[in-house]
């Protein structure tokens, strides 16, 4: 389902408790708010309420900060956390990337092309190599080197790119560094990475040749956000195609290469949405 430009969306969070569907939807109505799409979700074991909702208003004189003072009100009889999103609210974002340009490319074909309510505001790498897309695009372009000796002063830098384009998003678009812990604890939540995902795993380099080795039938990507343990932060979305005997290696990395773009597109685009809620170490995603 493509999402009317006029719809707000209100995702709300709080402690499993009777009525919490109905104190969005009565309240919606009452404010004579159209329901366009809801998604909601008790976690039996944590004993947590997620709820997304789109509704579009039907007086012209609709006001949010009235809408969300009214709402508060209601909302705290049941210590409902929410929030409000306008139509066609594009979520500042900066782009971290390598070498391999697949990931960026695609993102910036979804941002031009509007499939994407993201607004670019930078593209950061440690290597040259992808200055030239990013100038077509008009977007500035970051070359920030980095070795052992100089992450701490490169993270800095990237830190500061951050602040002053005001992103909400860091989106690492096959951006081959580690980042270090104190990165991790700033960017917690707000920060999406894209890596292959093989059955059975393989580490280190040429993973889609030891693939091929071992005669693997899955390739597959997963997108999630970062944490301080490598490759292992809370899930967004996955994607996995079926290869066989007749894919070589070159057949499997330009695979792994199309699910890592889709996957992290979506991933992308389900957190701009605020389809993505945190649950601890897990997501609630409401997928479309």
């Amino acid at each position: 389902m493509s999402r009317s430009a006029d719809t707000w969306i209100m995702t709300a969070q709080c402690p499993s408790r009777l009525g919490t569907v109905d104190v969005v939807t009565r309240f919606l109505k009452e404010n004579r708010c159209y329901i366009t799409e809801q998604q909601s979700f008790d976690d039996r074991l944590a004993e947590h309420f997620f709820i997304r909702t789109e509704f579009r208003p039907l007086d012209d004189d609709f006001d949010p900060e009235v809408f969300r003072a009214r709402f508060a009100a209601r909302a705290a009889e049941f210590e409902m956390a929410f929030d409000l999103t306008p139509p066609d609210r594009r979520v500042p974002v900066v782009i971290m990337v390598s070498r391999a340009d697949h990931c960026l490319n695609d993102l910036l074909y979804r941002y031009r092309t509007g499939q994407l309510l993201i607004d670019i505001r930078a593209v950061v790498s440690n290597h040259p190599d992808l200055e030239s897309l990013a100038d077509w695009h008009g977007l500035p372009y970051h070359h920030l080197p980095v070795t052992p000796e100089t992450k701490g002063e490169q993270e800095a830098e990237v830190w500061r790119v951050i602040e002053e384009t005001g992103a909400e998003l860091v989106i690492l678009a096959r951006y081959m560094q580690v980042l270090s812990s104190d990165m991790c604890e700033k960017l917690a939540g707000r920060a999406i990475n894209i890596h292959h995902s093989l059955l059975p795993g393989f580490k280190g380099a040429r993973p889609y040749h030891q693939a091929y080795a071992k005669g693997v039938k899955l390739v597959g990507a997963t997108a999630h956000y970062i944490n301080d343990h490598l490759d292992e932060g809370p899930i967004i979305t996955q994607g996995v195609e079926t290869v066989s005997h007749v894919d070589y290696p070159e057949d499997l990395v330009e695979k792994g290469r199309d699910i890592e773009r889709l996957t992290l597109a979506r991933a992308v685009a389900y957190h701009v949405e605020r389809r993505v809620f945190l649950n601890d170490q897990r997501t609630v995603v409401f997928a479309r």
